[in-house]
Parts: C-alpha cells; structure tokens; sequence
C-alpha cells in the first residue's frame, strides 16, 4: 500500500482528494486543524514544524506522494495569516518530506494553487520577494500597508508565489527522483468559497468571477486531476501548472502561456 500525506484534509478539495485517493487503495495521512490524522496549525512556524514531525512519525520516513490543498481565502483576517498557510504551509511542507518522498515507491506531489496565481505576475507581486526570503515579518508589513485590497494581495500574492516556488524546484525535484506540479482551480463549490461569498467586501467579485463553462466546478473534478498527476500514466509531467478553471486563465491571457 502506498502512503500518501495530504494537507486540509477535511474539507473541500482536500477531502474530496483524499477520498479519491483512498479509493485507489493509497494510504492517507490527513493534514488539518482537527479531526485529522495530524492536527497542526500551518500558519505558525511551530505548526508546520510539528506537522512535518508528526507526518515523519506516521509514514516511518517513508512517503509515496504528497498533495497539498490546505489554504485560505481572500476573506480571512488577518491577511497575512493567508500568505502564511498558502505560502509558508506548502514551501515548509515540500522541503521538510521531500527526503521521506525521495525513500518512497515512484514517488510524485501535487500542489493546490489557483487561477488567481496568473492573474498577479510574478514581476509584479509586491510579496514575492519576502515570501521566497521567508520574512513573515516583512510579509505581514506589507499586508498591513495594502488597505483594504490586503485580502486580495494576500490570496493572489501566496499563490502565485507558491507556483514559482514549485517551478524552482522542478530541477532539483526531477534529479532527486520526485514529480512535482500544480493544480489551479478556479471556482470550486467549497466551504472556503462560501465564506468568501458571505464577506461584503468581495462576495459581489466571487459572484461576478464567472467561467467560459458558466458555472462553478465541484471539489470532485479538482480531485480527478489530481489524482490522475499523482498517478503513473503522469510519469513524465513534471514541474507544470494545470488549470482546472472552466476557462478563466485562456479568456483572461490567450496569448500568454
């Protein structure tokens, strides 16, 4: 049985990822706040920290693939707690088991980004350089300087940031024998939509934010691709982002890709 670790495991995309994942016969270890295999707080230092540990403990060193999906939206406050678990959550998760990946069975990890991560290019994303430097101090400096907008930054600033972050890695992952890629949703029916649809200041731009294919996809579609990257027939996909979007990404940029 392979042996798969799987970050906000209870809800959402992650829940419909572990469920998929598990009816392929994998072994998961969720990752969440509570009610979970690992219960850890990814927007502290010391939760990622003991997320990884506890995430060691549970596989015995040994882990066959990874997959991502715990994060936050624009909605939650303070905004730099959004950059702190999309960003810091993912990078220290990555780093930190990429040596029990390395010791697993054709072993291969999958990141949850989001459509939002091309929308602020990387030579325009005001975060970009603290994150990568791992200035959480810095981070939360220019959160709080951006107003009213900081959710937005926050959100779309982590995730392209964790798509670079991945890219960067793409070489040293592939000689070390692990896939790695990214996953890019755009609107998912999920409880973290919700709660940004109940929020005044950017329940109306949810609303507005419609797809090509007019409607919003279902955790289920987002965990099909997935599981189809973390599986053998994706042997030689390797440091690619997918957008699974309903078309948002081609409408927006069709002539950059």
């Amino acid at each position: 049985m392979t042996t798969i670790a799987l970050s906000g495991s209870r809800s959402g995309i992650g829940a419909a990822t572990a469920a998929a994942l598990a009816a392929l016969g994998h072994r998961i270890i969720g990752i969440d706040l509570r009610d979970a295999d690992v219960c850890a707080d990814l927007s502290s230092a010391d939760g990622r920290a003991a997320a990884v540990q506890q995430v060691l403990s549970q596989c015995g060193g040994v882990l066959d693939g990874m997959v991502l999906c715990a994060g936050l939206g624009a909605h939650v406050e303070p905004a730099s707690k959004i950059a702190e678990v999309n960003y810091f959550g993912a990078v220290t998760l990555l780093d930190g088991l990429l040596p029990a990946l390395q010791r697993g069975h054709a072993p291969s990890a999958v990141v949850v980004s989001s459509v939002a991560s091309s929308q602020l290019p990387w030579d325009k994303n005001p975060l970009g350089a603290a994150l990568e430097a791992g200035d959480e101090a810095a981070v939360a400096a220019i959160c709080a300087g951006a107003g009213p907008k900081a959710g937005h930054l926050a959100y779309a600033g982590s995730k392209n940031a964790v798509t670079v972050a991945v890219r960067r890695r793409a070489v040293a992952w592939g000689r070390a024998g692990v896939r790695l890629n990214t996953v890019a949703p755009g609107a998912v029916e999920t409880p973290l939509l919700q709660a940004g649809l109940a929020d005044p200041r950017y329940g109306q731009a949810i609303q507005n934010f419609v797809a090509p294919i007019a409607r919003r996809a279902q955790p289920a579609e987002i965990a099909s691709m997935i599981a189809y990257l973390m599986g053998p027939a994706a042997g030689f996909i390797h440091g690619a982002q997918f957008f699974v979007d309903g078309g948002i990404d081609a409408m927006a940029r069709p002539t950059v890709f």
